[in-house]
């Protein structure tokens, strides 16, 4: 009765199925995995939240597929504080990232084609590609002193089928940026094949270098689409409003967007409500994203120092994003430890391997977790490591 795209296991995995007995049974947890803004404690204009939406065109309903140009010309002066000029109309809106993905698949791939993803990697694109018919096939990012492109082994996964690569930039967990090298190479790569270029910047704005990384939207030398939305830079996943930047030649770019276009007339999937609150919302980010950063950086510190007085695990270079990737002792599965540390510390952190690493040893936490309930999680952690636990317990 049903499609082979949606044949996915449902059964709950092991971690889960701990998880939830744990909470059942009353068991306090830390939760270092929390990654949702509007519950770990950040202030929200709530009043000029509401007012944004106090809209008398409410009541209206004047369908744009790519989304109504007051939205769109707000997005274009995000861009034009990052000194890269973007016209409305090279902007397509979406109810979200998901959604975006699910457009571009469409747009660029028969049945069977493949896009090339980077490994790490969030997991959720592998339900995006089967829901679309597309093949993922991973690259590697190594770590050498820092995450970078396995230029080798990317070369390798390209075939007849490829047709676009992912950058995630800063990629989801290792907050790899994709250095100006990086790109440069990947935007020749791709043209020589003649594939096109998705950047995924949901993160961008949350860098922890010294000096901003450049967004992919600036491209001109291959057909790039560009995403992001307020989901992470305004910290608002609940308003549904991303966004596809086309960029690259000429002759491409105006292919793709009147092809995009007619895929978004199919759906008119964004409300006009945060439409026409999209301009109030983008002016709120600066607040938000100054709380974020204090976060991160808070959380980083914690981390590092309670990191320097052991020595069983480590942390890998992070340059931005909100999570960070401990190196943990691989003395069994990532997963088995995982459960260890639920049932033995209560603090719950991802196995890499839910994020596709390669190896065993790696766990993911979230740096958006309140910074009390950080610092006592990951002292938890630790201990378990340290085989110090009990004594988290004591009184």
């Amino acid at each position: 009765m049903f499609s082979d795209r949606t044949r996915w296991n449902l059964a709950e995995n092991r971690l889960s199925r701990t998880l939830a007995e744990l909470r059942a049974s009353g068991k306090p947890i830390l939760n270092l995995t929390r990654s949702n803004p509007t519950e770990c404690g950040f202030t929200y204009d709530e009043k000029g939240i509401q007012h944004a939406f106090a809209q008398p065109q409410l009541r209206l309903y004047q369908p744009d597929p790519c989304g109504i140009r007051s939205a769109r010309e707000a997005v274009t002066e995000y861009y034009e504080q990052q000194q890269i000029r973007i016209a409305p109309d090279d902007l397509l809106l979406t109810s979200g990232s998901s959604e975006a993905y699910s457009f571009i698949f469409r747009l660029l791939c028969n049945p069977g084609d493949e896009v090339l993803i980077p490994a790490p990697g969030y997991p959720l694109f592998d339900f995006l590609a089967d829901l679309c018919d597309v093949k993922l096939v991973r690259y590697p990012l190594i770590y050498d002193h820092g995450w970078q492109i396995d230029s080798s082994a990317l070369s390798a996964a390209v075939s007849a089928r490829t047709k676009a690569l992912i950058a995630v930039h800063p990629n989801n967990p290792t907050g790899h940026y994709t250095s100006a090298a990086e790109q440069a190479h990947l935007a020749d790569f791709c043209g020589q094949r003649g594939i096109a270029l998705i950047a995924d910047e949901v993160f961008l704005d949350f860098s922890l270098q010294q000096s901003r990384a450049t967004s992919f939207a600036a491209a001109s030398e291959v057909l790039t689409f560009t995403l992001s939305g307020l989901s992470k830079i305004c910290g608002m996943p609940q308003m549904k409003l991303a966004w596809i930047a086309v960029s690259g030649p000429a002759g491409e770019k105006i292919e793709a967007l009147a092809r995009l276009e007619v895929i978004a007339d199919a759906y008119l999937s964004v409300g006009m409500p945060v439409q026409l609150a999209a301009p109030a919302l983008l002016a709120m980010r600066a607040t938000f994203q100054a709380q974020m950063m204090a976060r991160l950086r808070a959380n980083l510190r914690e981390l590092d120092a309670q990191l320097s007085a052991q020595s069983e695990c480590n942390r890998l270079l992070c340059e931005g994003g909100w999570s960070a990737v401990l190196r943990i002792p691989a003395t069994q599965s990532d997963e088995d430890l995982a459960i260890a540390l639920l049932t033995s510390a209560g603090a719950y952190v991802h196995p890499g391997h839910f994020y596709d690493f390669a190896q065993s040893g790696h766990a993911v936490v979230s740096l958006i977790v309140p910074e009390d309930e950080f610092a006592h999680g990951i002292r938890r952690v630790l201990a378990h490591f340290g085989g110090q636990i009990a004594s988290l317990f004591v009184g």
